[in-house]
């Protein structure tokens, strides 16, 4: 047992995530606590009546946090409600519904990023080609007659070759020309987002009868199917689920997933070996690509519906941090875009019930980034042993 005490006190990944979160939340408390002018007040006497500023303080801090897990996990009382009869299963449901809502397109985006990093290259287009993913697939959408199961397959496929040949650009002219990928895709984020702007606009695209930025609604029959009435998870959960395995696969049991490891590690050696390095860093890009638009896609399909100037939201930077805290490993991309899920469909309920700014759930976002990040920073604080298996120096690209 005390064998494994200390190997769990270690600078390890698991520990290292899990002290970073509680350092986030931590200092996610304090600031609770200093943006409350009530509880502010409290504190200017707190020589006087110290237990006044720390009732006060915990008060406003365990009601926040508690309103965070009802939104994002389950509600005790729609539970109890459900057990007694006053109400139904959705309603238990709900919180998770809408942390998986929130977390499928950030799989698809955060394994583009992981599956960029492992071979050596930094894909911040995501955000591009998950935009151009939604134009596609919503194009599909409401533009093809086709019947309802084919309709969708269609619609996916065309999300998924639209993010495909947004990343094609950038992985040719890193193949042909070595021009630095994160100046293209930088470059391609805007270049999708603009374009997104003016075809809204177009006739035939836009919603008829409306003068505003939004364009027709994808038919019923190219939607992802979901549970219905408030719960909006639908299948895109499932299809992340499966791409998630499918890059799994990829990595560590195909051969191209050992020579864009390989490529990733050491690209001269890699080319000495017989490795064509230009074709890797174009095959991953579209690859990655794919994933994105598969992303954008699911997410004009599942919630959207329609095109507007923010159908994407910011998916593809926040892949980034995904694919970050889930140290670029598919299976810790997804638990990660559950995560920043849980956070966001609980910040939601947290800014209604408690008013919290919704703010704050960036900022715990950002803050657990950061520690991960550092990991050297988490081990001196909590003087963690140093861990013979873990490698958190390493690049993040050349896969952690």
């Amino acid at each position: 047992m005390s064998h494994f005490v200390r190997n769990l006190w270690s600078a390890n990944t698991v520990t290292v995530t899990v002290l970073s979160i509680l350092m986030a939340m931590l200092i996610g408390a304090i600031l609770i606590v200093v943006s409350d002018p009530a509880v502010l007040k409290t504190f200017s006497y707190i020589t006087a009546r110290p237990s006044d500023a720390l009732n006060a303080s915990w008060t406003v801090v365990s009601s926040a946090y508690a309103d965070l897990f009802k939104g994002a996990i389950v509600d005790p009382a729609a539970v109890t409600a459900w057990a007694n009869g006053t109400g139904t299963w959705r309603q238990v449901f709900f919180p998770i519904s809408e942390t998986l809502t929130y977390a499928a397109p950030l799989v698809f985006t955060g394994l583009s990023v992981a599956l960029a990093f492992r071979g050596g290259l930094f894909n911040i287009g995501g955000q591009g080609q998950a935009i151009v993913g939604t134009i596609v697939a919503a194009l599909a959408g409401f533009a093809l007659p086709l019947p309802p199961v084919i309709h969708l397959l269609a619609a996916l496929l065309a999300g998924l070759l639209g993010g495909a040949l947004w990343g094609f650009v950038p992985g040719i002219l890193k193949a042909r020309t070595g021009a630095h990928e994160v100046i293209v895709t930088i470059m391609m984020n805007y270049t999708a987002a603009l374009f997104l702007g003016w075809l809204i606009l177009q006739k035939g695209v836009q919603q008829p009868g409306r003068s505003d930025a939004i364009s027709k609604t994808v038919d019923g029959s190219a939607e992802l199917p979901s549970f219905g009435g408030e719960l909006r998870a639908n299948l895109g959960i499932v299809l992340a689920v499966l791409a998630t395995a499918g890059v799994a696969w990829l990595l560590n049991r195909s051969a191209f997933g050992f020579e864009l490891r390989a490529v990733g590690h050491n690209p001269a050696a890699s080319k000495t070996a017989g490795i064509s390095v230009a074709r890797t860093y174009t095959l991953l890009m579209v690859v990655a690509g794919g994933l994105a638009g598969l992303g954008g896609a699911t997410q004009v399909l599942g919630t959207a519906h329609a095109l507007t100037t923010q159908v994407a939201g910011n998916i593809g930077f926040d892949g980034l941090l995904v694919a970050l805290l889930g140290r670029n490993r598919p299976w810790g991309t997804l638990v990660a875009a559950i995560l920043f899920g849980a956070l966001r469909a609980g910040g939601n309920r947290m800014q209604s019930f408690s008013s919290i700014s919704l703010e704050l759930v960036t900022v715990l976002q950002a803050l657990i980034v950061i520690f991960i990040a550092a990991p050297a920073l988490v081990k001196a604080i909590f003087q963690l042993r140093a861990a013979r298996s873990a490698r958190l120096g390493a690049s993040m690209a050349k896969g952690w």
